[in-house]
C-alpha cells in the first residue's frame, strides 16, 4: 500500500446505474410530496390513504438519493466525504488516528465503518466504507488499509494498530446507555406522581356505598351530580337496568363491546374480551354507574367489572423502572471507570451490577406493592426493609470489586525447556488461538495439552491427544501479555487475558483464563530466550 495515492469509495452500482437511482429517486421524492401536499390541500386531509403513500414514497426517494450521491475519497490533502446534504474535508494534519467503530443492527449484524479520531479527542464516522456482511469484509479491510497507508505517507498516526471499537470496549460513547437511563428514571418518577391518586381511587371504589333513593333518581352515565341530597361527587353507586343486544369480541388488542337495547342508558360499553364472551344477546343486566360511569355489568351468569389498579401496582411499576435503570447507568460507570484505558480495550462485563438489581427486586418489588404511599411500621416489615438494604449494599460493593480494572504488571515468567511438561499427568486447558496457523489449522483448537509430552493444541477437553497439533515451542518467542481488545472479537471472554506470541517472525496471539494463561507460557518459553512478560495482577 505504499504506493497509494488516492482512495475512493462510492456506491457499489456503475456510474450510469447510479446516476438513474439518483434521478429517479429525486423524481419519486418531488412525487410523492407533491401528492402529499395535493391530497392535505384538497382531499380529505390526513387520514388520506394516498397522503401517507405519497409520504412514504417521498422518504423512500431520499434514501435511495442518499445511498446514490454518498461518496468517500482520499488525497494527499486529507479525506473528504460527500451526503445528501453536507460536504466535509478534514487535512491529515488534523487526522490523529483513523480506526474501526462497530454498529449492530436490529438482528445482530455488525456493520463496520472507519472513524476518524481528530486531534484533541473529537470523532467523526465516514459514510463510506462500510461491511454490512462478512462478504463484504475483504474489500472494506483493503480500503481501511489503503488509508492508513496514506495516513502515514501524509499524516502522523498515534497507533501503529487499527483499533476496534465495538460495544464491549472503552470508547463507546455514554449517550445512548444515559439517555435510557433518564428516560427509565423519568418513567419512574411520573409512575410515583400517580401513586396516591391511583390508591385513592382503588379504596374510594371498594368502600362505595349505594345511593340512596333520591341520589339513585339523578345518578347515571355522564349525569350531572344533582344538589347535596346525595354523597358528593357521585361516589355512590347507582343501579341501573339494560337488555344486551350484541356483544362484539375483539380480536388481539381490539377493544370489545356490549350494545344495549334502544341505546338506553348508554348506546355500547366497552369490556374485556371475557366479559364480552360470557353476555349473550338478550341477556338482563343490572349496570352500575360510579363517578359518571358503568364500572360493572352485572347478569344472571356473568358478572364484569372494570378493574382499578391499585397504588401498590403502580408503585412496583415505579420501582422496576427506577432499577431497570439501574443497568445503563452500570454501563455509564464502567464506561467513565475506564476512560483513562486504551479505546479499544475491553471493559469488564455489568452483568455483576445486573445480578445485584435483579436480587434487589426480589425484596423491594414486593414491599413496594404492600406499602405503596406510607413507609412499612410493623417489626416484620423494618426487618424485610434493613435485611434487603444490607444485602442490596453486599451485592453492590460486590459488583463494584469485581468490575474493577485490573491493570497488568511486570512479572518474570518461570523458563522451563521446550519439551517441559506438568509430569506424566495430561492437563487440559481452555484456550485458543487467534490465528488459524499450522498447529491450529482453521482454528480448531480450543483447549492446550501440557502434560505427558510437548504442549499441543486439540479441538477437545481430552482424555487423550486424539487430533492434538504439537506446538513449536522452539518458534515462539513471548512478547507481552495484555487485556483483551475490541478486534480481538467478542469471542474471547471479558475477564480473560492475550498473549502477544512472534512465531518465527509471525505474530500470533493466544488467550485464556489468566491463571491458565500463565501456565501456558511457562511451557512455551524456552530457556534459552530468558523474558519478562506482562502478567496481569490479581
Amino acid at each position: 500500500m505504499s504506493g497509494v495515492r488516492e482512495v475512493t469509495c462510492r456506491s457499489h452500482l456503475k456510474r450510469p446505474v447510479r446516476r438513474l437511482v439518483a434521478l429517479a429517486a429525486a423524481g419519486a421524492s418531488l412525487a410523492g410530496t407533491g401528492l402529499a401536499v395535493v391530497r392535505v390541500a384538497y382531499g380529505d386531509g390526513l387520514v388520506d390513504v394516498w397522503v401517507y403513500v405519497g409520504l412514504f414514497v417521498a422518504l423512500l426517494g431520499v434514501a435511495c438519493l442518499h445511498g446514490a450521491v454518498v461518496q468517500m475519497s482520499a488525497d494527499a490533502y486529507g479525506v473528504h466525504s460527500r451526503t445528501l446534504l453536507r460536504r466535509r474535508s478534514v487535512p491529515w494534519r488534523d487526522i490523529a488516528d483513523l480506526r474501526v467503530y462497530v454498529q449492530y443492527g436490529r438482528h445482530g449484524q455488525e456493520i463496520h465503518r472507519v472513524e476518524l479520531v481528530l486531534r484533541g479527542g473529537p470523532t467523526r464516522r465516514l459514510p463510506l466504507p462500510a461491511a454490512v456482511s462478512s462478504d463484504d469484509r475483504p474489500d472494506f479491510d483493503a480500503k481501511l488499509d489503503a488509508l492508513r497507508a496514506l495516513h502515514r505517507l501524509y499524516g502522523s498516526p498515534e497507533s501503529s494498530h487499527v483499533a476496534v471499537i465495538s460495544k464491549r470496549t472503552a470508547g463507546r460513547g455514554t449517550a445512548v446507555p444515559l439517555t435510557l437511563c433518564v428516560l427509565l428514571l423519568a418513567g419512574a418518577g411520573l409512575a410515583a406522581w400517580f401513586v396516591p391518586a391511583t390508591e385513592s381511587m382503588k379504596q374510594a371504589w371498594t368502600s362505595a356505598a349505594p345511593c340512596t333513593a333520591e341520589a339513585a333518581a339523578a345518578e347515571g352515565p355522564g349525569s350531572p351530580a344533582p344538589e347535596r341530597s346525595r354523597e358528593p361527587d357521585g361516589e355512590c353507586l347507582t343501579t341501573l337496568s339494560a337488555v344486551i343486544t350484541r356483544a362484539e369480541v375483539g380480536k388481539g388488542r381490539q377493544r370489545s363491546w356490549l350494545y344495549f337495547a334502544e341505546s338506553r342508558p348508554l348506546e355500547r360499553l366497552s369490556v374485556s374480551q371475557e366479559g364480552a364472551r360470557g353476555f349473550r344477546p338478550g341477556d338482563r343486566v343490572e349496570l352500575t354507574v360510579w363517578r359518571g360511569g358503568v364500572r360493572e355489568v352485572t347478569g344472571e351468569h356473568h358478572v364484569w367489572r372494570e378493574h382499578f389498579n391499585s397504588g401498590g401496582e403502580v408503585a412496583v411499576i415505579a420501582a422496576g423502572c427506577a432499577l431497570a435503570a439501574g443497568y445503563p447507568a452500570s454501563l455509564v460507570v464502567l464506561r467513565r471507570r475506564g476512560r483513562r484505558q486504551p479505546a479499544d480495550e475491553v471493559l469488564p462485563s455489568a452483568l455483576p451490577f445486573a445480578g445485584a438489581l435483579v436480587a434487589t427486586a426480589l425484596w423491594l418489588l414486593p414491599l413496594c406493592y404492600l406499602h405503596p404511599t406510607n413507609p412499612p411500621a410493623s417489626p416484620w416489615d423494618l426487618t424485610w426493609a434493613v435485611a434487603g438494604s444490607l444485602a442490596t449494599l453486599g451485592l453492590f460493593t460486590w459488583a463494584w470489586r469485581a468490575t474493577r480494572i485490573r491493570t497488568p504488571r511486570r512479572a518474570a515468567v518461570p523458563r522451563t525447556s521446550p519439551e517441559s511438561s506438568d509430569g506424566d499427568e495430561e492437563v487440559f486447558l481452555s484456550a485458543r488461538f487467534l490465528e488459524s496457523t499450522d498447529y491450529n489449522p482453521n482454528n480448531f483448537g480450543t483447549h492446550v495439552v501440557l502434560g505427558g509430552g510437548p504442549p499441543a493444541v486439540t479441538p477437545h477437553p481430552g482424555p487423550g491427544r486424539f487430533a492434538a497439533k504439537r506446538i513449536p515451542v522452539e518458534r515462539l518467542t513471548v512478547k507481552d501479555i495484555r487485556l483483551p481488545r475490541g478486534g480481538d472479537g467478542d469471542g474471547v471472554p471479558r475477564s480473560w487475558q492475550i498473549a502477544e506470541l512472534d512465531d518465527a517472525g509471525r505474530p500470533v496471539h493466544l488467550t485464556a483464563a489468566p491463571a491458565d494463561l500463565a501456565r501456558i507460557i511457562q511451557a512455551l518459553s524456552p530457556a534459552r530466550k530468558p523474558a519478562n512478560v506482562t502478567r496481569p495482577d490479581l
